[in-house]
C-alpha cells in the first residue's frame, strides 16, 4: 500500500486484485481520457504530466488510456509522465484498441481483425515507450468477426510477452463468456455509478461468476457528482454530454434533486458528493476498481480521499434509494442502439463455414 498526505491526513491507498490471473492494482485508478480530448482544445501537456505523476506518488498506480484518445496523444503523455527511475515498475498500464479514427476525421470504425489487433498493439507499445502492456482491452466489439478470432490474436500477444492480461469493454454477457473460453479475461470495463446502473442486471453477475474484475468508467456520472447541476453550464458547444437524456429537460430538473440528496448525505458523512459516489462503488466489492478521470490536482486529491470514507449498510441502502430516482436513459435511443450493437459477434461456426 502507498501512503499519500492530503493536508494533515495520511491516506493509505489500498490494493485490489482484478480477475484471477494475478493482476493487482490500486483500489482507485486514473482515467486519462480527458487529458487528450478527441475533439476540442487540448489540455496543457505539462499540467497533465504533473497530475499523472502526483497520482502515482499518492498511490494511484492503475492508469487507463487508449490509442483512440487524442487520438494517440494520450499514450504519449503517459509515456512522458513515466520517465524517471523505476516509475514504470510502479504502475499497471491499461490501454485499449478496436476503434479506428479514419484519416484524422471524426468518422470511426470498429475492428477486431487479427492483423489489426497486432498492429495496434505494436503501435501502443511504441507510443507508451514500453515493452509490455499490463492490461489490454478490446475497446469495442467488432460485430463482423467472431470474438474467438479476436481473442486468438490477443492470446498470441500474451504468449509473445507483449501483453500480460486481456480485458473487454462494453461487452455483453454472451461475448464475455465466449471470450473467456479462449483465454481468461482479467477485467471488463463498463459504465457503472449511482448515475448509471444498467450493468447490474446481467454483465456484473456474469463477471463475478467467471472471476473477472470490474472496472467502472464515468464513476462520477459524467461529472454530475463532482460539480453538480452546474456542470451543464460549463459544457462546451461540442460536448457530447449536452445530448445525454439525463442532462436534458425534466430529467435534469429531477436529477438536480437527486444531487441535493447526495450532497446532504455527503455533508453528514463529512465528505464531498464525488467522494460519496466513489465510496459507494468501492463498497460494491473488492473486485471493483473505478477509474475516475480528472485534469485537476484538487479533484485528484478528493478522489483519493474517498478510500477513507466509511459506509454502513444503512448508508448503502439510503444511496440505493437515492440512485433509484435518477431519471433518463444512458444515451438517446439512436446512440444506445449504436453503442450496444458492438456487444455480440457472429458464432465461430459461421466464420469457419464462410
Amino acid at each position: 500500500m502507498e501512503i499519500a498526505t492530503m493536508g494533515e491526513e495520511l491516506v493509505i491507498m489500498p490494493r485490489r486484485k482484478l480477475g484471477s490471473q494475478g493482476l493487482e492494482v490500486s483500489a482507485i485508478g486514473l482515467g486519462c481520457m480527458g487529458m487528450s480530448p478527441l475533439h476540442g482544445s487540448p489540455k496543457p501537456e505539462k499540467e497533465m504530466i504533473q497530475v499523472i505523476q502526483i497520482a502515482i506518488e499518492s498511490g494511484i498506480t492503475f492508469l487507463d488510456t487508449s490509442d483512440l484518445y487524442g487520438p494517440h496523444t494520450n499514450t504519449i503523455i503517459i509515456s512522458q509522465a513515466l520517465k524517471g527511475p523505476h516509475t514504470r515498475q510502479k504502475v499497471q498500464l491499461a490501454t485499449k484498441f478496436g476503434i479506428k479514427s479514419l484519416s484524422g476525421d471524426k468518422k470511426m470504425v470498429v475492428s477486431g481483425d487479427p492483423v489489426y489487433v497486432k498492429e495496434a498493439c505494436d503501435a501502443n507499445l511504441k507510443q507508451l515507450g514500453i515493452d509490455c502492456i499490463d492490461l489490454y482491452y478490446v475497446h469495442r466489439i467488432d460485430t463482423t468477426i467472431p470474438i474467438e478470432i479476436t481473442m486468438g490474436a490477443l492470446k498470441e500477444l500474451v504468449e509473445e510477452g507483449k501483453i500480460k492480461y486481456i480485458g473487454l469493454s462494453e461487452a455483453s454477457p454472451e461475448t464475455i463468456r465466449r471470450a473467456h473460453k479462449v483465454h481468461p479475461i482479467t477485467a471488463v470495463q463498463l459504465e457503472w455509478s449511482l448515475w448509471t446502473r444498467d450493468a447490474e442486471e446481467e454483465v456484473i453477475p456474469t463477471c463475478r461468476e467467471l472471476g473477472i474484475g470490474i472496472v467502472p468508467f464515468s464513476p462520477l456520472g459524467k461529472g454530475f457528482f463532482s460539480k453538480g447541476p452546474k456542470v451543464v453550464e460549463n459544457f462546451a458547444s461540442d460536448d457530447f454530454r449536452r445530448h445525454l437524456p439525463k442532462f436534458q429537460g425534466e430529467n435534469l430538473e429531477n436529477n438536480k434533486i437527486v444531487y441535493e440528496r447526495v450532497n446532504d448525505m455527503a455533508r453528514k458523512k463529512g465528505c464531498t458528493p464525488s467522494q460519496l459516489a466513489l465510496t459507494w462503488l468501492l463498497h460494491q466489492g473488492d473486485d471493483v476498481c473505478p477509474i475516475p478521470g480528472t485534469t485537476k490536482i484538487e479533484n485528484l486529491k478528493q478522489n483519493i480521499g474517498s478510500v477513507c470514507v466509511k459506509l454502513t449498510n444503512e448508508d448503502m441502502c439510503e444511496l440505493e434509494s437515492i440512485a433509484a430516482d435518477v431519471k433518463g436513459d444512458r444515451y438517446s435511443p439512436a446512440v444506445m442502439q449504436d453503442t450496444w450493437k458492438y456487444a455480440n459477434t457472429p458464432p465461430l461456426s459461421s466464420w469457419r463455414s464462410g
